[in-house]
């Protein structure tokens, strides 16, 4: 088996990247466009209003999403956007995981292992908490 080279990992893992942000981003626009079409006139005032953060677990949050994705809601497209920008770097981690497994390259797999262990945990424990 031919070995893999550092540049096709490096180009691979770039692409990766690339292709997240860029899926991410039409996303969000399409839900953008979606939410101004049908809220764009919609005036809000915002003195004197604190921000509350939601708690959510990951399943929840999914959830609603997806609820509300399939009610056409550009709110909930636009939370897909952001989702998936989150797991782009996931991705990354799991494709760099996969290519030292490929160079049998112990070290790193297990590095790469314990870090993909620490997002998994920190995504499905509340996002870091």
């Amino acid at each position: 088996m031919e070995k893999i080279k550092d540049k096709d990992i490096t180009i691979l893992l770039g692409n990766a990247l690339r292709a997240g942000v860029y899926l991410s981003l039409t996303v969000a626009l399409i839900g953008s466009i979606i939410y101004l079409s049908r809220h764009g006139h919609e005036k809000n005032i915002f003195i004197g209003q604190k921000f509350v953060e939601r708690d959510e677990n990951i399943a929840g949050l999914l959830h609603d999403t997806f609820n509300g994705i399939k009610q056409g809601r550009g709110y909930y497209i636009i939370q897909l956007g952001v989702l998936l920008l989150i797991v782009t770097p996931l991705v990354r981690v799991i494709l760099s995981l996969i290519a030292f497994a490929f160079e049998r390259d112990g070290l790193y797999v297990i590095i790469t292992a314990i870090v993909l262990f620490i997002i998994t945990l920190s995504i499905l424990s509340g996002f870091g908490g």
